[in-house]
């Protein structure tokens, strides 16, 4: 597979262009997936909307617009489920032709913290990061057989960079949970390692890790908390990751692999 650097230079709105390619996105009914999912379909690209429910994934595929509004596809998917996770990809291969772009998205949530956990609970929390990997890895395959570059996105968090602050949670609701903490470190650093052992075969590997976005589900008071942690002073929108996810998937960051782009409004910055 080709490596060598593409000496023709592209214009910005070229670089960002993703028309022609496809991607499939676990996770993309969610408060954050559904977001990126909208994102991708804007820059020109087919998306494939991956979910647990297959009459979600449609719903979703159907409201997205873009070049391709209407051609949208939808796949049921569930990633802690490695025979599920097979035959996903599989099927949108088979509905596609082709995948470009992988955007790791699927979240199993768990609430315990860690006073209250269970083993079996904290290992279930870190099985999301096996499905990542299995699907990172599908995606590699896919790729290098079919001799095509690849754009692999993880989502992270701000959490598998840094600690929570315990007094944001105390008295509202569970702490942060240490499994969600674990399992996004360990996302962030797998990245890094898909990363570097696939850079040769022209694939990808990139982290985005949102900070804080809270639904309109999370308590009021626990929002006023967090704003005063942050640089900003306020909450991210799902919208704002939109301009990132699209960086990471498109030409506008070919020369950037293993990379952690962490958008949290400077919280990380203090």
């Amino acid at each position: 597979m080709d490596t060598k650097p593409i000496h023709v230079e592209q214009s910005v709105r070229q670089l960002f262009d993703l028309s022609g390619r496809n991607a499939l996105i676990t996770g993309a009914t969610g408060h954050l997936g559904s977001a990126m999912a909208r994102a991708l379909a804007e820059a020109g690209a087919r998306v494939i909307v991956s979910s647990r429910k297959m009459d979600k994934a449609l719903a979703v595929a159907e409201t997205l617009g873009g070049h391709q509004k209407g051609n949208h596809l939808a796949v049921a998917m569930d990633h802690l489920d490695e025979a599920s996770v097979e035959m996903g990809f599989n099927e949108a291969v088979k509905q596609s032709g082709r995948l470009d772009i992988l955007v790791n998205n699927g979240h199993d949530p768990l609430s315990a913290d860690w006073e209250t956990v269970t083993g079996e609970q904290f290992q279930r929390q870190l099985a999301n990061v096996t499905g990542y990997f299995l699907l990172a890895r599908h995606m590699r395959d896919h790729a290098v057989e079919n001799n095509h570059p690849a754009s692999i996105i993880m989502l992270g968090s701000m959490y598998g960079s840094a600690g929570s602050y315990p007094e944001v949670y105390e008295g509202i609701c569970a702490a942060s949970p240490a499994a969600y903490h674990a399992l996004k470190g360990s996302v962030i650093h797998l990245t890094r390692h898909l990363a570097v052992y696939w850079a040769k075969e022209n694939i990808r590997v990139n982290c985005l890790s949102p900070g804080p976005f809270p639904s309109s589900k999370a308590p009021r008071e626990l929002v006023e908390r967090l704003n005063t942690k942050s640089p900003m002073g306020r909450m991210g929108v799902p919208y704002e990751l939109k301009g990132a996810i699209v960086f990471l998937a498109s030409d506008a960051s070919s020369y950037m692999t293993g990379q952690n782009l962490i958008i949290d409004g400077g919280w990380t910055a203090w």
